[in-house]
């Protein structure tokens, strides 16, 4: 499977750059904003970038090894927390509605039969997968199917109108499967991307370092993304992938939430490096895993609020953010507009 992820044109940069530092304002004054406004403008291949129907897509799966005890939480609360979802109560909700997100959950495979329901997508590969401390976690044509049925979720939202996609996650245990998947694509040893997950007191977290140890016994260090996917990852991880790539093919932004959504462009990037150019990093988790993939796909991130949620909350709350870029580039007064003298 190959992906047509073109870089942005920089033939437009020196204009953007132009329209930024004639704001009235002192040069670069907006910080973080200005670099922003810039990187949307090039996505979009325009000096006037809009926002059109963001989206939040929150894939949800579960996890084998969950019931080795590599999370706090049972594995019912996987179908549990979509329930909410649905129903409208968690934290994603509240910020969606909040900041005018359109959201939608897609169900990548819990093990639970959540019938037909406004707002869920079923794109079910399977009750959970397989138990990695045995097994890989899915075969390759599984895991082929999942990058094929997030690429084409992707799509269909670009569509449908939309430029701006984030993305979220639920699935007990998936923290445990972002940090094997970050030990594999990245430097970093094992044990300083384990972190306490959904809450895990000391003696959990002796146990999941533990229980990680052994499944890389098992199923070794892949480096190979592919590979990697398969031997650790969830459905929802892999399906997340691939929109994350159908997304960037279609030249969509892309509002990259915490640790466990970090592992799914970890994958990502592997196959198609060109995805960052699209990439917004919305937040450093307090999972201690994700400053190693930050540091890993040099990204810096627009906030850092200690969030360990997951669900796309901390792509949610960045959006204003995003918002403001794209307002001040296109409504914001010129010197010249304005009648304002410029520096001496």
């Amino acid at each position: 499977m190959t992906y047509a992820i073109a870089r942005p044109d920089q033939g437009i940069a020196a204009a953007l750059q132009q329209r930024i530092d004639t704001k009235t304002k002192p040069l670069g004054a907006l910080g973080r904003l200005e670099a922003l406004a810039k990187q949307i403008g090039l996505v979009q291949q325009t000096c006037s970038p809009e926002l059109r129907q963001p989206q939040m897509l929150v894939f949800a799966g579960d996890h084998g090894a969950a019931k080795a005890g590599v999370s706090a939480y049972p594995q019912d609360v996987t179908w549990q927390m979509v329930e909410n979802f649905l129903a409208g109560g968690a934290a994603i909700n509240v910020f969606a509605r909040q900041m005018n997100l359109g959201l939608t959950v897609v169900d990548a495979g819990v093990a639970h039969d959540f019938r037909v329901r406004p707002g869920l997508i079923d794109a079910k590969l399977g009750a959970g997968t397989a138990n990695y401390l045995e097994t890989p976690a899915m075969d390759a044509a599984t895991r082929d199917t999942a990058l094929a049925r997030g690429r084409e979720l992707a799509r269909a939202l670009a569509a449908n109108g939309s430029n701006v996609v984030g993305f979220g996650e639920m699935g007990i245990g998936n923290t445990a499967a972002a940090s094997l998947l970050t030990h594999c694509l990245t430097d970093a040893d094992l044990a300083t991307v384990i972190g306490r997950g959904t809450g895990l007191d000391d003696a959990g977290l002796d146990r999941k370092r533990g229980l990680l140890a052994k499944a890389v016994a098992r199923g070794g260090r892949p480096t190979d993304p592919l590979a990697a996917l398969a031997e650790y990852g969830g459905f929802e991880i892999a399906m997340m992938a691939g929109a994350m790539l159908g997304a960037a093919e279609a030249k969509m932004v892309l509002l990259i939430d915490g640790f466990i959504v970090t592992s799914a462009l970890l994958v990502a990037h592997a196959i198609a490096p060109e995805i960052l150019d699209y990439c917004v990093f919305a937040h450093r988790s307090h999972e201690a895993g994700h400053v190693v993939q930050l540091a890993h796909l040099g990204a810096e991130p627009l906030v850092q609020l200690d969030l360990r949620l997951g669900e796309g909350t901390g792509a949610a709350l960045v959006y204003p953010l995003v918002q403001a870029a794209v307002n001040f580039l296109n409504e914001m007064a010129s010197f010249e507009s304005a009648g304002v003298a410029g520096k001496a």
